[in-house]
């Protein structure tokens, strides 16, 4: 599988082990930044995976910054997204079932690397259940629709 993956400065220090870890597990990763531990913005990053995820230049996403929230708020606006941040394997695992994820958003300052590892092997290896979920995710993707009141009559 493509992986894109981007951290900012605070989820720098995991990215690399990241990436070693993504990558002998067979899967493509592209880095998309940054390239050092100085302070930077996380939407830049953020917005990088996200728009390579929703163009299909890569299957996933996986973001990394100090809790995750900020880089999921900014993924999340690009159309074709939905990202979220993750905290445990079984939310990760639920993410993908229940809400096809694409993009991961873990925290580099609060989840040690082995936590994320399992977040991000959840995230890569569990399959949309479709069903009674196709339609929750069809309602969440709608943009804009003033039609659409989220309640059902």
């Amino acid at each position: 599988m493509k992986i894109a993956i981007a951290s900012d400065h605070a989820g720098f220090d995991q990215k690399p082990a990241m990436i070693e870890y993504l990558q002998g597990l067979g899967h493509e990763v592209v880095d998309l930044g940054p390239a050092s531990a100085d302070r930077c913005d996380y939407p830049d990053f953020a917005d990088k995976v996200a728009r390579t995820v929703a163009a299909g230049e890569a299957e996933r996403g996986v973001l990394i910054c100090g809790t995750g929230i900020g880089m999921a708020l900014t993924a999340d606006k690009v159309a074709g997204i939905r990202a979220a941040v993750i905290q445990t394997p079984e939310f990760s695992h639920l993410f993908r079932e229940h809400n096809d994820g694409n993009v991961v958003c873990i925290s580099g300052r609060f989840t040690p690397l082995e936590t994320n590892k399992k977040i991000v092997d959840e995230f890569l290896t569990t399959e949309f259940g479709g069903g009674r979920h196709a339609g929750r995710v069809e309602k969440i993707m709608r943009e804009d629709d003033p039609t659409f009141s989220g309640v059902e009559r």
